[in-house]
């Protein structure tokens, strides 16, 4: 049951509270670094005007205080977003807000969104309902912000300097609004192809928009796809780790807080199996932040304990990683997935020879995307949870080929075509962790 110790403010108000005050923690940690390295606007124009194709480090190519402020001007647009009148604020809308953040440190910035929020806008006004019911799918349509930048700034060349033209506006804007008009419609029905066992749905169409557009206009018309060829810099951990752990940690005190200052009923949502779940809706908003705090500092200590290399890219994995904190992952149903990467990890890697260690780039991001599977491990146990996360390290490094690297959302269709793989397959022959309870208790 949701807390009712702070009737005074409403959950929607709580919610987009916490979106505009971490927007102001992006942009005060932007002001801070700026201080020390000089380079907070010109690091933001490089980012600009810089190609986003998976994966660019936006430290590496900006600065990292230019990073931290475009992440906290796109942040401070989506709680803008969400403060519409009119807005559907829930569980859902911290998931869309911070998959979006997290993703600017690496492949979204304030110029390439645009296109996308206006499509997604085109649809409202063509169906004839306020663009606020939207907020959520607008920010989950910015899928294929790379694809945007790079027919903004260098298509149909791969090679050379890039550049903006008038004719790679209009493109741009064209192709982002149609991906934008049609991602609600997609993601309305996503779920209907993996029920609901995908937390990341919205990568449906963000990545089959993305394998149509590469298709059209590149293999069609004849030009070549840029090489897939991430831009990754040095490691920053004294940045990274001191930021996340003030951030969760605040996030924590503050659940503690509006929970009417206890952590009574965290242990009843870790229990939770995460499946079509809107945490705040269900516990209320102070125990959704709450866990939000503590599955942060979960995901920061694994990357630590893994020894990852703390760059923007992996900043941004955490922030997409925990942005279901409030709508279906939680440390209870997130451990097996993390244990099943571990364990198919090592065994790749020394007994057959793989390349992909645990701690490589790519397996970091894909250890992330593979998190949207929690309701598999919730539903049906830890078992299924270890199976389902092995099965995303063995699938994941495959599937940017397919829309050549200009979808974010790659680890998350991993997810939903693993989840489409092995739901059938365990609905076929296993039972669900209520199911085998129910047995036990007419057994007695």
């Amino acid at each position: 049951m949701a807390n009712k110790k702070n009737e005074g403010i409403s959950s929607v108000n709580i919610i987009r509270i916490f979106l505009l005050a971490s927007s102001a923690a992006y942009f005060i940690a932007a002001v801070v670094l700026g201080l020390a390295d000089g380079a907070m606007l010109p690091g933001l124009a490089q980012i600009l005007m810089s190609p986003a194709q998976l994966t660019k480090d936006y430290f590496e190519i900006g600065s990292i205080s230019g990073t931290f402020l475009n992440v906290s001007l796109v942040g401070f647009v989506c709680a803008a977003m969400a403060c519409l009148p009119g807005a559907v604020v829930n569980g859902g809308t911290i998931a869309a807000y911070f998959l979006t953040t997290g993703f600017s440190f690496w492949g979204i910035n304030f110029l390439n969104m645009w296109p996308f929020f206006l499509g997604v806008m085109v649809h409202a006004l063509v169906r004839r309902e306020p663009f606020p019911k939207y907020v959520n799918l607008a920010m989950f349509a910015t899928a294929l912000c790379p694809f945007a930048s790079e027919l903004l700034l260098r298509y149909p060349r791969s090679e050379g300097a890039p550049g903006v033209t008038l004719p790679g506006v209009a493109l741009m804007l064209a192709v982002g609004m149609l991906i934008g008009f049609m991602t609600p419609a997609m993601a309305a029905h996503s779920p209907n192809v993996h029920k609901g066992y995908d937390l990341y749905s919205a990568a449906l169409p963000g990545v089959l928009l993305g394998l149509f557009g590469v298709a059209v206009l590149y293999k069609t018309l004849g030009h070549e796809v840029p090489a897939i060829t991430a831009t990754l810099g040095g490691s920053h951990p004294g940045v990274v780790w001191t930021f996340c752990g003030v951030f969760f940690g605040l996030c924590v005190l503050a659940g503690f807080w509006l929970n009417g200052k206890s952590f009574r009923g965290y242990a009843g949502l870790l229990k939770d199996t995460g499946h079509k779940a809107d945490f705040v809706a269900k516990y209320g908003p102070g125990l959704a932040i709450m866990n939000f705090g503590f599955y942060g500092l979960m995901i920061t200590a694994y990357y630590i304990l893994v020894r990852g290399s703390f760059n923007a890219v992996t900043i941004g994995i955490i922030f997409c990683m925990v942005c279901f904190g409030a709508a279906g992952a939680h440390p209870g149903n997130i451990w097996p997935i993390m244990v099943g990467y571990v364990l198919f990890s090592c065994f790749a890697t020394y007994c057959l020879g793989g390349v992909f260690p645990v701690n490589a780039q790519a397996i970091l991001v894909g250890l992330c995307f593979a998190s949207g599977l929690a309701p598999i491990a919730g539903n049906y146990g830890w078992w299924a949870g270890i199976l389902a996360g092995g099965m995303h390290y063995f699938l994941v490094t495959s599937i940017p080929a397919i829309h050549g690297g200009f979808s974010l959302y790659n680890g998350g269709f991993t997810s939903l075509v693993i989840a489409t793989i092995l739901v059938p397959q365990l609905e076929t022959f296993c039972k669900t962790k209520a199911q085998r309870l129910e047995a036990k208790n007419q057994a007695k």
